[in-house]
């Protein structure tokens, strides 16, 4: 049986024509060898699995090779070649710096320094995660770095640039690997699927190229996990059942509830989506997405931006077209400030669920909130099952009144128009709800004004209930209790204060802060109509005012303070004289 080598083992690049997604820098290592205008150290930065350790082998096999081809690639069959071929070259030596990154390993490379090349030019020392020596590993290292003999070259090769101090960044031609593009992940991979005699679906690259998120290495070994999983023949819908990742077609059939409204079904979806163990903040998370990618899908400048497959992309043209950019902006909104409370809410699932019904009904022509800044306004669900039980109760009514005396020369009437349903506002704390009679309904007669108006005053006299201290201090703490997190520090500060009754309706409250007070009266309107609300009168008025500093107390010596000390507690008396103890 043949000896199986994963994929990023067996497909690394040879020579620098076949790095995938580093042509400019690639290109650049190549004119310098050409011309022989090597610097002694370089530094190779960027994301994991890019090519920074390959790259850093290609060029210290290119300029040990004996006879190097006219773009500067290495022949392959020198001795040196071969001998860096079979791991048998003496000149190229490799260091993993996360596991030798004390000072001892540093002297015993600057000691291997001093030893030249026996065959070809250079020794070169190849550092993998620099930025894991020690400081004092660095600080052993400056000055092998620095002035190096002729004959030794350093490539240094980190993922995080900032840890390295700035005197080694100094020292070193720094050279920045890029993240490889979606595109260029797809058609590596497409190549390794080709060359294996492998099947597989474009859109399934482009979701283990996503997953991999630029790292080509990382892109190799998930594919050759589907391999293994498929059997050879990789497609999208095995690709996201093994990734665990959410098909984008859920995200495809909410938006299409969204356009048409439909409250119910984004609601059952959910539910869909999160009985199959799959996260509410990650399932927010891809509903962003999947609304930014129909929003740079509008517009052919944009389009680029769009990194998939050509099938996934005109799927997305499609529904994009049934988008206005309006809607796909409020909607971004809301997944947005969703995500931000998701962490912090203690109903995690009731916070995605308000934020699905927001959207459904951006639509709506009356739908609250323009622009970027949606008002978090929840309109009735069933707002059209409710108007068909009022049209259904109000048709036999409708049928009791007498036909009109048909008119042949007149023209026919035009259908009668569906009565309008009756939107709910959303509640006003400052809004009186009047209580509605249905005893003479139709019928508009002086009795029923006279109903009216005296349930209206019922109702007035009903909110303008006693204060009383009890009651006061519950409306105080419970409206303090109400305030969201953020205001929790103004909340703690005014806890303690005691808000006193000086008027039938009058409150007043003592502070001894001039801060406080300000504070206080940014909340004064809140805090009135709270406190209306739920103590039943709408005539209460609150104000603050600044309590009067006390006599500053004079300077006490030390010898008064004992004094006052002794009256408060005459044992201190006797104990001064018992042990003897005098003062300054």
């Amino acid at each position: 049986m043949e000896e199986y080598i994963v994929s990023a083992r067996k497909y690394r690049p040879l020579n620098f024509d076949a790095v995938v997604g580093q042509r400019a820098l690639t290109a650049t290592l190549k004119n310098a060898i050409a011309t022989g205008k090597l610097a002694h150290a370089y530094l190779f930065c960027g994301p994991r699995g890019v090519g920074k350790t390959t790259c850093a082998r290609i060029f210290a096999k290119a300029i040990n090779c004996l006879s190097p081809k006219e773009g500067g690639d290495a022949c392959g069959e020198c001795e040196s070649c071969m001998a860096f071929d079979q791991q048998r070259s003496m000149n190229i030596h490799e260091l993993d710096a996360a596991s030798n990154n004390s000072v001892e390993d540093i002297r015993e490379l600057t000691k291997q320094v001093q030893i030249p090349p026996q065959i070809g030019k250079y020794k070169v020392f190849i550092i993998d995660e620099v930025h894991m020596l020690s400081a004092s590993a660095f600080n052993a290292f400056l000055k092998t770095l620095e002035e190096p003999p002729s004959y030794v070259i350093f490539i240094l090769a980190t993922t995080e640039k900032h840890k390295i101090l700035p005197t080694i960044l100094s020292r070193c031609q720094v050279y920045d690997f890029q993240r490889m593009t979606t595109q260029l992940t797809v058609d590596h991979l497409m190549y390794v699927a080709q060359k294996e005699g492998y099947t597989a679906e474009p859109e399934a690259l482009s979701l283990i190229a996503e997953k991999a998120d630029g790292g080509m290495r990382d892109a190799l070994s998930i594919f050759d996990q589907m391999v293994s999983f498929t059997g050879g023949n990789i497609t999208y819908e095995q690709v996201a059942k093994n990734l665990n990742v959410l098909s984008t077609e859920y995200y495809f059939q909410l938006v299409d509830y969204f356009l048409a409204g439909n409250v119910q079904s984004s609601l059952m979806l959910l539910n869909e989506v999160l009985n199959k163990g799959f996260d509410g903040g990650n399932f927010i998370n891809g509903l962003a997405s999947h609304l930014r990618n129909l929003l740079v899908s509008q517009d052919a400048v944009t389009l680029p931006l769009l990194e998939m497959s050509d099938k996934m992309r005109s799927k997305y043209q499609e529904q994009a077209q049934k988008c206005k950019p309006k809607f796909l902006y409020q909607a971004i909104k809301l997944c947005n400030d969703c995500d931000q409370s998701y962490r912090t809410s203690r109903n995690k699932r009731l916070q995605v669920e308000i934020c699905l019904i927001q959207a459904a009904q951006l639509t709506e022509e009356d739908a609250p909130g323009a622009g970027l800044c949606p008002a978090k306004i929840l309109k009735p669900i069933f707002t059209k099952q409710a108007a068909k039980s009022q049209t259904a109760a109000c048709a036999p009514v409708a049928a009791t009144k007498p036909a009109a005396t048909p008119n042949v020369s007149a023209p026919a009437p035009a259908a009668p128009k569906a009565p309008a349903t009756p939107r709910i506002k959303p509640a006003d704390s400052k809004v009186i709800l009047r209580k509605v009679s249905f005893k003479h309904f139709g019928n508009n007669t002086t009795e029923e004004t006279e109903v009216n108006k005296q349930e209206a005053q019922a109702e007035k006299i009903e909110l303008k209930k006693p204060l009383e201290e009890l009651t006061l201090m519950e409306g105080w703490h419970k409206y303090l209790n109400s305030l969201p997190r953020e205001q929790m520090a103004i909340a703690q500060r005014i806890r303690m204060l005691q808000p006193k009754i000086t008027g039938p309706s009058s409150v007043e409250v003592t502070v001894n802060n001039p801060q406080i007070i300000s504070e206080l009266n940014d909340l004064k309107a809140e805090m009135e109509s709270f406190l209306r609300t739920n103590l039943q009168n709408s005539e209460i008025s609150l104000s603050f005012h600044l309590s009067k500093q006390e006599a500053v107390q004079r300077n006490y010596s030390k010898q008064e303070y004992l004094l006052k000390m002794e009256k408060m507690n005459p044992m201190l008396t006797t104990f001064i004289k018992e042990f003897e103890l005098e003062f300054d």
